[in-house]
């Protein structure tokens, strides 16, 4: 007992400096920075989602992000454990066709807008719709994303996210504001972060901190 108890004390002493552990969140930023997911947007989407936390709004360790300042023919949709520091996925996704063309340029929260909102959102129930299997979006940002639900504005596959569309296009079809996915995997992801995720859309345009509203 006395030996083991030794080897234990000394072992960080015996691996040598090499051996210590990442620093939390490091794996993760790692893994993300390789999928492509830039350190800035990841960190923007970190604060919103503790935010969050804070705010008793999730305990979900499940992290959505998407990067809209990238263009549409680019895989931007990330879904990441925080618990585990993993990325579960990352696809394509669609903007609202008067966000722009390839790159969206342009967001608005105003219903009939057909524009991208930005912002931290919750994700809800899953439902079946006019897409087939849908999931709603709840905005935590009234400032940026606070009518979602007036204006349904949901995640759900389409036929025009697909490199298909990309490559007789040059770019992805688009939405009328939702969030649309390739319709081979939003039920997988769809069916991963629903019931109280949270969704982190991004673009530097959204310049000032979200402040997220009441539960």
């Amino acid at each position: 007992m006395a030996r083991l108890l030794l080897l234990f004390l000394m072992g960080p002493a015996l691996l040598g400096s090499n051996a210590q552990a990442d620093p939390p969140g490091g794996r993760l930023r790692d893994m993300a920075e390789r999928a492509g997911l830039r350190p800035q947007v990841l960190e923007a989407a970190l604060r919103a989602h503790r935010r969050a936390i804070a705010s008793r709004l999730t305990f979900s360790p499940l992290l959505t992000v998407i990067d809209y300042s990238l263009p549409s023919r680019a895989r931007r949709l990330w879904v990441l454990d925080l618990a585990t520091e993993r990325v579960l996925a990352r696809e394509y996704v669609a903007h609202g066709r008067n966000s722009g063309d390839d790159l969206a340029r342009r967001f608005s929260d105003r219903a009939g807008s057909q524009q991208s909102s930005l912002g931290l959102f919750l994700t809800g129930r899953v439902y079946q719709g006019k897409h087939g299997l849908s999931l709603r979006l709840r905005g935590l940002d009234p400032r940026l994303n606070g009518h979602a639900e007036a204006r349904a504005i949901v995640i759900h596959g389409a036929d025009y996210v697909s490199e298909r569309t990309i490559a007789a296009l040059g770019r992805l079809g688009r939405s009328q504001g939702c969030v649309a996915l390739d319709r081979a995997v939003a039920g997988r992801i769809i069916q991963l972060i629903r019931d109280g995720t949270a969704l982190y859309a991004y673009h530097p345009s959204a310049a000032r901190e979200s402040s997220l509203a009441a539960s």
